[in-house]
């Protein structure tokens, strides 16, 4: 008998067909449906918040009407101003030289690098107090530098019982 010519197959690759049959066997079985398994739930550890969200800001965002030597009250701030107190922002400004360099946990912010800008006469709203908070700290530089932190209205008085600064910044970063 002839090997009918419709099969691709001959008498000599009759030694292949057990391996051939696993491999096309092993090819087509059909996975299972995808199963949905619920996420692996961590350990419960305490996580940290995450941090509120950070508002970008400007020593003009701070500004109100006040007039030269003029007392201060608190009924002259822009709402936007009462709106920013204990919120997180980043405001741009010069540090006031001081006679530290490196590790700096206290320093004034100014609006610009001009010696005008803080002391009596000076607009109030021209100046924050930065105290860097925890094991933060900051090194003088004579270019701006962005700082980041809480944003409090709180005055800060001077020998004459006038408010020398009313904006305080709890540091969290400088850069």
């Amino acid at each position: 008998m002839r090997w009918p010519a419709y099969l691709p197959l001959t008498p000599s690759h009759f030694p292949l067909l057990p391996l051939a049959t696993l491999a096309l066997l092993a090819g087509c079985e059909t996975a299972p449906p995808p199963v949905a398994t619920p996420p692996i739930a961590k350990e419960s550890s305490p996580q940290e918040p995450a941090p509120a969200r950070i508002e970008d800001r400007t020593f003009d965002d701070i500004k109100f009407d006040i007039e030269p030597d003029a007392p201060f009250d608190r009924s002259m701030l822009t709402e936007e101003v009462r709106q920013l107190d204990g919120e997180r922002i980043r405001i741009r400004g010069y540090i006031l030289p001081t006679s530290q360099a490196r590790g700096i946990k206290n320093f004034v912010l100014v609006r610009d690098n001009q010696e005008c800008c803080f002391g009596p006469g000076a607009a109030l709203y021209d100046c924050i107090l930065v105290t860097m908070q925890g094991d933060k700290s900051a090194e003088f530089s004579v270019r701006p530098v962005a700082v980041e932190g809480k944003f409090k209205v709180e005055e800060f008085y001077g020998p004459d019982d006038k408010p020398l600064a009313i904006y305080r910044l709890d540091g969290e970063a400088v850069k």
